[in-house]
């Protein structure tokens, strides 16, 4: 039975994931080859599309502790369908805005936080302990799938029907997720949760300030989070309008991270045992800063492999980077307070995605793309300063946080 379960889990999250992808790929190609969008407006977008979880992540976390995890998925992911339909709709009728792009983008934002707050506890919620390490790990490749393939599949349908195409597979994909959460069993009830989640972020966040191996950590993923979503807002505009790619070769661009998170997370064991844990930590950000170089580049020579070496870095080194923090994290971090942390962390990262596309918005509309990728090469030169200047670059094994 629990089988069974994994694998609906697995399916729902497979669909619910390939759906988002196409749409994060799909969006701002439309918007710069349907709608002539600037880079400005395409941050635009990017910046409003990524709200949701800044503005959200705790409060749906709050909700997920308290009422049914498997309705309210549900619903998000029917209201996500919606939203999609409606700018499928919109594309059918030739009425395709910029701000109508935004608008609905963020609600399907709001769907895939919904899904990423509490997808976690709804399979704790099914599965028995022994069973969690493979119903993660079976959810871990649905998402690697999805985030390879999505983009590209997105990337293939944008200039189809000026993307109508790619809309409906995304809709399709939402109803398909959607009725696989409903084909699982009743939850089990939850006890009502008597936290005071303002103390319990407050305690998160003076430990965290405290802590001399989480804090450089979680500066470093703000600032990279920052920087590559000031990447993200503006890529789609440069790379179409200063480097000729096609619909095609944007969706390929982006798959080509999920690729990188892929082999990375398979060939983590092997580089594990090869180097020592601070240098693992370092690779995420020694990667990004290199596909940064590769990016800047481009402004010199527009060669399209440089592009593609560049995301395909994005995914591979901080995949790395991801496995071997989350770790350092659970090792330094109480047990009691693991959650609280989690919770800061998230919200300390999530809010950068915002920041960035804001200042992709501020940067091309007052000193053109080309400065928006200079800034992106500055922002990884800095979160690579500050971790390789810190505590935890330096541990030669994980054990010796502990110390």
């Amino acid at each position: 039975m629990d089988k069974l379960l994994i694998h609906k889990i697995s399916y729902s999250n497979l669909c619910a994931q390939f759906s988002e992808q196409i749409i994060i790929a799909v969006l701002p190609i439309i918007a710069v080859l349907s709608i002539h969008a600037s880079a400005s407006e395409t941050a635009f977008i990017q910046m409003i599309n990524t709200l949701p979880f800044l503005l959200l992540s705790i409060p749906m976390g709050i909700l997920a502790d308290r009422v049914s995890r498997k309705k309210l998925m549900i619903i998000m992911e029917i209201v996500r369908a919606a939203a999609i339909f409606i700018l499928f709709y919109l594309t059918f009728l030739g009425n395709l805005t910029i701000n109508k792009i935004a608008l609905f983008g963020f609600f399907i934002a709001i769907g895939t936080v919904i899904y990423s707050v509490a997808s976690p506890a709804l399979v704790a919620s099914f599965v028995i302990k022994d069973q969690l390490i493979n119903a993660n790990r079976s959810i871990e490749i649905a998402k690697s799938v999805a985030f390879t393939a999505g983009p590209a599949f997105g990337g293939i349908l944008a200039g189809i029907y000026s993307g109508g195409l790619a809309f409906i597979l995304a809709f399709l994909l939402s109803i398909i997720s959607a009725f696989f959460l409903i084909c699982l069993p009743k939850e089990p009830v939850q006890k009502k949760s008597e936290r005071n989640i303002i103390q319990e972020l407050c305690d998160g966040f003076i430990f965290l300030l405290k802590n001399k191996y989480l804090r450089p950590i979680t500066i470093t993923a703000f600032v990279f989070n920052l920087s590559f979503n000031l990447l993200l807002s503006i890529f789609a505009y440069y790379t179409i309008n200063n480097l000729s790619f096609t619909s095609f070769e944007v969706g390929i661009l982006l798959s080509l991270i999920g690729l990188g998170m892929f082999l990375g997370s398979v060939l983590y064991k092997f580089i594990s045992t090869r180097i020592n844990f601070g240098c693992q930590l370092t690779l995420g950000p020694i990667s990004a800063f290199v596909a940064s170089i590769l990016m800047l580049l481009t402004t010199i020579y527009p060669v399209k492999e440089l592009v593609f070496i560049s995301f395909f870095c994005f995914g591979f080194g901080p995949i790395i980077w991801t496995i071997s923090t989350v770790s350092l994290r659970q090792l330094v971090t109480p047990n009691n307070m693991i959650a609280k942390i989690s919770s800061v962390i998230m919200t300390v990262t999530f809010g950068a995605r915002p920041l960035g596309a804001a200042l992709g918005i501020y940067i091309s509309a007052n000193f053109g793309v080309t400065n928006c990728i200079f800034a992106v090469f500055i922002g990884f030169f800095i979160q690579l300063a500050i971790i390789l200047f810190s505590k935890p670059a330096n541990l030669k094994k994980l054990s010796d946080a502990e110390k």
